[in-house]
């Protein structure tokens, strides 16, 4: 008769690993045991969602423990679990391959999930349960990617707002380059105006999680292309072990001229100008950090559909300035300067192969190419 055996965060996530999640980790399935709510805030990448309990039931059982005593609130629980199993397993588990190999886990102590994957290994289905559950794997998740930042080679793509940098990283990528592109695992684009139409923002803790995996998929003896990045973008805070690895690292740095920079920035904030309400709120929030003839500017251009002289005006009043003196003061290892007098996808593709083809790694002060 199959037993479930017990497996710690070590040896299922110690290595490098290629491919998507499950299956990078020789799993076919994960499946994660807590409520729907605790699998929202955060889960193991690749995980699926059978919950023991759902999120009222585990409320009341918690309840129930504090005021009439840990023997009723078992009891009691015992049987919404039984109920709860029964039902995942005519849900699921009759859709899964007998040779399935499966890793279940919980919060902490095991209770949900090993009574999940005793049924399961009953069955006859080849399943380990993860020591510690997600508390320990949230601990992994926080040593585990300070290890891997400080044994990545990274690489950093600098430039001014509108330089096409997440274009850069896309065509890097597209060339199989290592890339690590945090403003979309962030969903936002890291400034006033970054937020993604229709796109929330993870939590912190899935943020952390998405960017482990991968950290997790980068090999070390290859280098790894990120975006500079302040220590926030939007409401998620990067982990300090990767910012200290970013900024101590050479970077490229990316010239454009303020006329393309102004027109790329038309092109690719569409949703902004499409609702000039909402550009008029945002704007109103850079107030206390500008002069009011500035602003009083910038918000005559608006209301009289100048966007160009307003996205070149709040480039050269207001972003250029500011990222100027976040570099300056947070970037300053050696830097190879890069000018560029396109941004069109042919010049930024032929850039990306000039910098596959190059010395990555090479801490020249200043060095220009013309692209």
């Amino acid at each position: 008769m199959k037993q479930a055996h017990s497996v710690t965060v070590d040896q299922c996530f110690g290595s490098y690993w290629s491919g998507s999640a499950p299956n990078c980790w020789s799993y076919d399935f994960i499946i994660d045991t807590r409520t729907p709510a605790e699998f929202q805030l955060d889960h193991l990448p690749g995980a699926v969602n059978w919950p023991v309990l759902d999120n009222h039931q585990r409320a009341t059982i918690g309840t129930m423990y504090q005021r009439e005593g840990a023997f009723k609130a078992k009891r009691e629980g015992a049987i919404l679990v039984a109920r709860n199993i029964a039902s995942l397993i005519e849900q699921h588990a009759r859709a899964l391959d007998k040779h399935a190999r499966l890793l279940i886990y919980c919060w902490r102590g095991g209770n949900r999930s090993g009574s999940l994957s005793t049924v399961l290994a009953r069955i006859g289905f080849r399943c380990d349960v993860l020591e510690g559950g997600y508390k320990a794997f949230r601990r992994w998740v926080i040593e585990d990617t300070a290890k891997r930042a400080k044994q990545l080679p990274i690489q950093i793509i600098a430039g001014r707002t509108g330089s096409g940098k997440t274009d850069l990283l896309r065509q890097l990528e597209a060339q199989a380059e290592q890339v690590i592109d945090l403003e979309a695992l962030a969903k936002h684009r890291g400034s006033l105006l970054g937020e993604e139409p229709h796109l929330r923002q993870p939590g912190q803790r899935l943020f952390e999680s998405q960017l482990w995996f991968r950290l997790g998929q980068c090999r070390p003896e290859k280098p790894v292309w990120l975006e500079s990045e302040s220590r926030k973008i939007g409401m998620i805070q990067i982990p300090e072990s990767l910012i200290e690895g970013m900024r101590t690292s050479a970077h490229y740095q990316i010239e454009v001229n303020l006329s393309i920079r102004t027109k790329y920035l038309l092109k690719h904030y569409q949703h902004w100008i499409d609702q000039p309400e909402g550009l008029a709120g945002q704007l109103k929030k850079l107030k206390p950090f500008m002069n009011l003839e500035t602003f009083d500017v910038l918000m005559t251009c608006l209301s009289e559909g100048r966007l160009t002289d307003l996205v070149s005006m709040l480039l050269e009043r207001y972003y250029d300035p500011l990222y100027d003196r976040s570099m300056s003061k947070n970037y300053r290892a050696c830097k190879q300067v890069i000018a560029l007098d396109s941004l069109e996808p042919s010049a930024i593709r032929d850039l990306a192969s000039s910098l596959r083809r190059g010395s990555p790694g090479s801490t020249s002060d200043q060095h220009l190419i013309n692209i």
